[in-house]
């Protein structure tokens, strides 16, 4: 790649990894929350949705942003934006402050996957695009893995009722990151042209023209989101309570699953380019709706428990990296950020009530029962979706 190829991607690699470091820390800080506030699994949960389902309004919004006043603003601000709530979130004196803050949290956190998505895929060549993207997805694990090994680092150090706050303050680093993306990334060429031409309205990808591919691409997204954050939110409780594992002896299957999520991110980057978009999907769905299941409910020692942390790290969250250019492909670029901010959102709204639902399930039956069935039925629709849309490789951008 060219040097603003390059740069762009580890720019945006860079982003989602901090986007990463300050979603995982609550799922991490969880059991402490629950324990130190004696707040039920269900209300826990219920937060994690209303940040995601803020998140995909949050996308929307940056998408339209990104449509009218560039890309590269967007990620600055919405960095920005989920920086300074992670630092407020370390303030809350009562689990409903700490709820608000993660809830505004998601407005930041949801735009930034939005325009940084838009952003490397308008950079890139069709040739190197799903694979540029695709690592740039790579990014998530590292800061999954970063946000762990700090859990590791701060719960030795420091009591749990301060840890907690300690976590949530290191989610402010991100902010810092905004001053390499201002000198160093340029806005695409082709997100130029399109805004000094006629811009397509916000309620375009509406219009009967893009119905169709609109709704496909949001139900794509509401399964592939829905299971990885069901899955994803609750297994550290899962490792703790039926599991038996502390928090710092659940440190290394979590690890281990990380370890199999960048390995899934970085395959399934280079697929997304040599099998298709469309197949990649298909795959990894089928793999992680089985994965998912065996993790969760086969009766197999933590020995065996701590191995499988690789595959399904592998087909659970792989498939994200075929995303950003998939969806990107299939809208044009004048309302390209407002068409990837919904769709990709959406599917984040509708499945963030997932972890909710796990959440009040789970009183009446074992947490890895709650946790096989969501994924399950996310998985189920995911691959229906990838099925039904149109394969796109190699599709050049069209204004």
């Amino acid at each position: 790649m060219t040097l603003g190829e390059r740069r762009t991607m580890l720019a945006c690699a860079l982003g989602y990894a901090l986007d990463g470091l300050d979603f995982t820390i609550y799922t991490l800080v969880l059991s402490t929350v629950i324990a130190l506030w004696h707040v039920p699994r269900g209300p826990a949960g219920l937060t994690v949705s209303i940040t995601l389902i803020c998140s995909a309004f949050g996308g929307w919004i940056a998408g339209y942003i990104s449509d009218h006043f560039g890309r590269v603003r967007a990620v600055q601000l919405t960095v920005l934006w989920f920086a300074l709530f992670s630092l407020l979130s370390s303030f809350a004196m009562s689990f409903t402050q700490l709820a608000l803050c993660r809830a505004l949290l998601g407005f930041g956190f949801g735009g930034e996957w939005t325009a940084g998505a838009a952003l490397m895929s308008e950079t890139i060549r069709p040739r190197y695009r799903g694979r540029a993207v695709g690592c740039v997805q790579s990014g998530w694990a590292v800061g999954w893995g970063t946000a762990v090994l700090l859990q590791a680092i701060v719960y030795s150090l420091v009591p749990d009722q301060q840890a907690w706050r300690w976590m949530f303050a290191l989610g402010f680093v991100p902010a810092l990151y905004v001053l390499f993306i201002r000198r160093y990334v340029e806005e695409p060429s082709v997100a130029i042209a399109a805004r000094a031409g006629a811009m397509g309205s916000v309620w375009e990808i509406f219009s009967p023209a893009l119905l169709k591919t609109t709704a496909l691409a949001a139900l794509l997204g509401t399964g592939a989101q829905g299971g990885y954050y069901a899955v994803t939110t609750w297994l550290p409780v899962f490792l703790q309570t039926e599991r038996h594992l502390g928090i710092v002896g659940s440190t290394s299957y979590l690890a281990f699953l990380i370890a199999g999520a960048l390995s899934g991110y970085l395959t399934a980057a280079w697929l997304a380019d040599r099998i298709g978009r469309r197949k990649l999907f298909l795959l990894f769905a089928a793999g992680a709706l089985v994965m998912s299941v065996v993790y969760t409910r086969a009766p197999v020692p933590n020995g065996v428990l701590w191995v499988l942390g690789f595959p399904l790290g592998f087909v659970g969250s792989g498939y994200f990296s075929g995303m950003g250019a998939f969806f990107a492909e299939l809208f044009p670029t004048r309302v390209r950020g407002s068409a990837m901010g919904f769709a990709y959102n959406f599917g984040r709204g509708i499945g963030a009530t997932f972890p909710a639902l796990v959440g009040y399930i789970s009183a009446t039956m074992p947490l890895s029962s709650a946790i096989a069935i969501f994924a399950t039925i996310a998985y189920s629709l995911m691959g229906l979706a990838a099925f039904l849309l149109p394969e796109t490789r190699g599709r050049a951008l069209a204004l």
